[in-house]
């Protein structure tokens, strides 16, 4: 069974057999007195991001804000605000993007449970990592002449890097690990899909395939699985398509190569039987 957490994360676009509500509950249950962060560690790609965004909505928190440090690329064509001058005419310099998303991160956590996500770390200046290491220690986010305090109580950070983050910064954190693909390998029964006991023998050869594979398919990967084994697939190479479109993370050299072929072959012969089609054997 799924626990809540993980149902919700699902519904939010983030479907994993890895339950990361035992690591959640480490990091809110401990008596840190700074603000609570979690440094989302996992291989290069955007699967950390979707994590943060889905756990984030998953707790359904009141406000929720996001900032990408390689923006700031994007941002180079934009039209630029001169600085603000004072009554004396001294001139302020215009409020960064980040600066102005942690002004506001702080703002709302003093009343209400707010999540903010700094993501892409990795092409943040080291000066950023040190201030957001002292942002958590003190709860107090300054520039310029400005000086906001954020509600450690109500406020919780999640830093996605493709690199390690300042030491400091990762001493201050918990560290959650996110796969490529699900690692938790699930035992599903022909129930957890509404089918009959008659699809058991396919299921228990797709699993000798995936173990081969070292993947373990979510709900809704087997659920497409399963529709294609009964309804679309009758050759190995058409099992292989289904497995490759529908799986994340399959080596697709491995799927298809000679290695894999007996194992393929014998979900055919299951998928076969299933059908009530007798193999043919052809006498030379």
């Amino acid at each position: 069974m799924s626990s809540t957490l993980q149902q919700k994360m699902s519904d939010y676009g983030f479907e994993s057999n890895d339950d990361y509500e035992y690591q959640l509950r480490c990091l809110m249950d401990s008596h840190y007195p700074g603000i609570k962060a979690i440094n989302v560690e996992g291989h290069k790609g955007r699967r950390k991001t979707a994590f943060a965004n889905a756990l984030a909505r998953a707790l359904e928190y009141p406000n929720l804000f996001y900032y990408d440090f390689t923006q700031k690329a994007e941002a180079e064509g934009k039209v630029i605000i001169p600085p603000s001058e004072d009554e004396h005419g001294i001139s302020e310099p215009p409020v960064s993007d980040f600066d102005h998303i942690m002004s506001e991160a702080c703002a709302f956590s003093e009343g209400e449970d707010t999540v903010l996500i700094l993501d892409q770390l990795q092409a943040a200046d080291f000066k950023e990592h040190i201030r957001i290491y002292q942002f958590i220690k003190s709860c107090e986010w300054s520039y310029a002449n400005n000086s906001l305090r954020a509600s450690p109580k109500n406020l919780l950070m999640l830093l996605i890097s493709d690199e390690p983050l300042y030491h400091s910064l990762q001493k201050c954190t918990f560290r959650i690990w996110v796969n490529a693909v699900s690692s938790t390998q699930k035992s599903y029964a022909p129930s957890d899909f509404d089918l009959q006991e008659a699809i058991l023998p396919i299921m228990e050869a797709l699993a000798e395939v995936f173990n081969k594979l070292e993947v373990a398919p979510t709900h809704s990967e087997y659920a497409k699985i399963l529709h294609d084994v009964q309804f679309n697939v009758h050759t190995e190479q058409q099992l292989c398509h289904s497995l490759y479109g529908w799986m994340e993370g399959i080596n697709r050299e491995l799927l298809f190569s000679r290695q894999l072929q007996p194992l393929l072959n014998n979900v055919i012969q299951k998928i076969q039987q299933f059908h009530g089609v007798d193999e043919v054997i052809i006498e030379s």
